[in-house]
């Protein structure tokens, strides 16, 4: 590994050298490997597009920054186009995607560059008026054509529609990152900070080679071959300095997040490796599943559970619509009997009377809906509360909630969670009684078995009582 690493490494500086003598007038000290700190400078530098200087066609230069914080770490008040805030820990995120097989069979492809609040949650979608669907044009017309070839390669929506994943990154997280606000450039001109989003994102990507690694530490993608969670996160630790987190769709690999610190703006300061913050890893401990780009992702024995004529017999959703799309009601069955017993309310708690809380879905709250005729449907649930996760075991709703957990849902409308659909409490709610239902029994309890069924919100289901 320390063998490939040297060869990358003079792989990289031979391109800097060829790119500094084209595009620079005077050259800057390039250190791709320095004590898990990025210079963002260095990086426009080695990517195939070099930093844009102070007197080329994009106008405006981003704000000069002096004794620069480190993002999450800040403790005095702060200039945001100087350090991005609130969502100081930023997140570059890398796809796997082998059905359909999306891009080079031996490199992962580029998610985006996420903004994190420090604190496992995040802002999503902050300036409307920044909403563009044009990103193609944007980067070409700001002197971004090299870029937008590496995207066109390396940033691929599994749909096939990059136009449209690249608008939703740069709407939904881009949008949120404060150092790329248009106040902090001088001599601002239209869009320029969009040009460096993506630009920024790629030449970040180029420094975290996931496949790469994981190959020369004999972790290669296999038809057959399962893997333990520290056989893949050791080689991704070592190269990025700390933990990264790993996401698994059931026992398939399929993501990686970069967590990075940063030293002054997203434009010039130095991303420096970070914890996870949070625990996000959705993979299991052992019997993870690296395929190659040309298999299939449904794996023998992990379809979801299936009610047959001899099993208990779950009534199917009231009104006709697709179950858990749009908006629906979430009713609760003990397992084994055939008639709901309340239903869940906006908190999450498990309630016997009164009206049920209406539940809207949304696909993958990681931003892919990897819905194929194969696979189970992937989504989030919000309640008029706020985001629903399993939270310390518990399902809940709120605000504080600080991840929304994915979930996904049988044929027949029952929400499954980890490829069950068994979930638990430990008795049946009294009249005005507010229940908790947990993903597993509590330390100590048996638990009540239930199973969450979708109700369309056509129904208009009541209990008795008024909430």
């Amino acid at each position: 590994m320390d063998q490939w690493f040297a060869s990358r490494r003079q792989a990289v500086l031979d391109s800097l050298s060829n790119i500094i003598s084209k595009t620079q007038t005077q050259a800057r000290q390039y250190r791709p490997w320095n004590n898990n700190r990025v210079n963002v400078k260095s990086l426009l530098q080695a990517s195939v597009l070099a930093a844009p200087s102070s007197d080329n066609h994009f106008g405006g230069s981003s704000a000069s920054c002096t004794n620069t914080q480190l993002s999450c770490h800040n403790t005095t008040a702060v200039d945001t186009c100087c350090l991005n805030y609130p969502g100081g820990l930023m997140l570059q995120t890398q796809f796997w995607d082998t059905n359909p097989p999306v891009g080079p069979s031996d490199s992962w492809t580029i998610h985006g560059l996420w903004p994190d609040l420090c604190d496992g949650t995040y802002e999503a979608n902050c300036d409307h008026a920044r909403k563009y669907s044009n990103i193609s044009s944007i980067l070409t017309a700001g002197g971004g054509e090299d870029v937008l070839d590496y995207m066109q390669t390396y940033w691929k929506d599994y749909q096939g529609d990059d136009q449209n994943l690249w608008s939703h990154e740069w709407a939904k997280h881009g949008t949120c990152v404060s150092t790329l606000d248009t106040k902090c450039y001088n001599n601002y001109q239209a869009q320029q900070e969009v040009v460096d989003y993506f630009n920024i994102t790629t030449a970040l990507f180029k420094t975290l080679p996931t496949y790469q690694t994981l190959a020369a530490a004999g972790v290669l993608p296999s038809d057959s071959r399962t893997w333990t969670e520290e056989e893949i996160q050791a080689p991704l630790k070592k190269m990025h300095g700390t933990a990264v987190t790993l996401r698994c769709r059931g026992h398939v690999f399929n993501e990686v997040w970069y967590h990075f610190s940063v030293r002054g703006s997203v434009q010039t300061g130095k991303f420096i490796a970070a914890q996870p913050d949070g625990a996000k890893s959705s993979c299991p401990g052992t019997g993870i599943r690296y395929l190659p780009k040309s298999s299939s992702e449904t794996s023998p024995g992990t379809t979801e559970p299936t009610h047959s004529q001899s099993s208990t017999q779950i009534p199917s959703p009231t009104s006709t619509a697709v179950p858990f799309k749009g908006k629906g009601f979430l009713q609760v069955f003990v397992k084994g009997e055939t008639s709901p017993r309340g239903c869940l309310i906006s908190k999450g708690k498990w309630y016997m009377s009164g009206t049920c809380a209406g539940f809207h879905v949304q696909d993958d709250v990681v931003d892919k809906p990897e819905h194929h005729h194969r696979e189970p449907r992937m989504f989030t649930l919000i309640s008029s509360k706020g985001p629903c996760g399993i939270i310390d075991n518990i399902f809940q709703c709120g605000k504080k909630v600080p991840e929304q957990t994915i979930f996904s849902t049988t044929s027949n409308g029952t929400l499954s969670y980890r490829k069950h659909t068994s979930f638990y409490a430990r008795s049946v709610p009294h009249r005005f009684e507010q229940g908790d239902i947990t993903a597993v029994p509590e330390a100590g309890d048996k638990g009540l078995e239930v199973e969450i069924v979708w109700s369309g919100a056509t129904s208009h289901i009541q209990f008795q009582g008024e909430l």
